[in-house]
């Protein structure tokens, strides 16, 4: 097991290791394994799981092409619903399979993850739809670690039913600048919650993606099981001055909104009023 790093995360894994604190038990994995340049890794890699920032999405993957053989299962992990196409524009879609990561964490500092709550759990599957051997061999690896996975044969859908909540969730603790148990707690805040997720949903619709019929009513009843200090990672990146994956979030439903002519005024306006700090401040 490698870890692809970068920066101050990357020193720290290598005089440090890696550290992994949460409600579920501290994890902490020995230094080394950790580098910034794929190209010095020996042979290429069984699986690579892709987890960087949306707006990393293109040059990060050129920047592991070297170990991303002919046999390489890619997993992208990122947030919302465009990066697995973009990933397999710069891989080839025979390498890419979509995914979708059901945690709540941030980096705490350098070398430090910290889970905000008790969620664990991928689910993968190929872009093309139905269900490959090599995913489930790579879900039964998961399950054998210790962790939760499921392979999805429409792992499309699956990504946009997390897209209900996700896009919605970043927006709205973004933007107001407060965590889920200020925001879902009130009453009038909680049904714009509800309004921006079934803008989601119309576009989903309109792009021929079946979402699950009772989404909303999941997503809405998720939020309140949300521990009350939690923040969208969106949110810690824009307190910190970094640059935000808005574009890829409200910003992708105002754009696809707009040309498949359904409203989304809500996200529109996320868009707008954060889109000023997507670059960073």
């Amino acid at each position: 097991m490698v870890f692809i790093a970068r920066g101050a995360h990357l020193e720290a894994m290598r005089s440090r290791g890696l550290r992994l604190e949460g409600s579920r038990g501290d994890i902490a994995l020995a230094p080394g394994g950790a580098t910034d340049d794929p190209s010095s890794i020996d042979g290429y890699a069984d699986v690579v799981l892709f987890a960087v920032k949306l707006y990393d999405t293109e040059t990060a993957g050129e920047a592991v092409r070297p170990v991303v053989g002919p046999d390489t299962m890619v997993i992208s992990l990122q947030n919302g619903v465009d990066g697995p196409d973009r990933l397999a524009a710069v891989l080839g879609s025979g390498q890419v399979l979509g995914g979708a990561a059901y945690v709540s964490a941030l980096i705490a500092e350098p070398g430090v993850v910290r889970y905000t709550s008790d969620m664990s759990r991928i689910v993968f599957g190929e872009l093309a739809g139905g269900v490959a051997d090599r995913a489930t061999r790579f879900r039964d690896a998961c399950r054998a670690a210790g962790f939760e996975a499921d392979v999805s044969a429409d792992i499309r859908a699956a990504l946009w039913d997390k897209f209900v909540l996700l896009a919605t969730n970043a927006g709205l603790t973004t933007l107001l600048r407060k965590p889920a148990g200020e925001v879902y707690t009130d009453p009038e805040i909680r049904e714009l919650a509800r309004a921006l997720m079934l803008e989601v949903v119309a576009v989903a619709t309109a792009e021929g993606i079946r979402t699950s019929p009772d989404i909303v009513e999941r997503s809405v009843a998720l939020t309140l099981s949300f521990p009350p200090g939690m923040y969208a990672s969106m949110y810690h990146d824009l307190a910190r001055g970094r640059r935000i994956e808005v574009a890829s979030l409200s910003g992708l439903v105002a754009r696809r909104g707009r040309a498949l002519g359904v409203p989304v005024p809500h996200h529109t306006t996320i868009w707008c009023a954060l889109k000023p700090y997507a670059e960073g401040t």
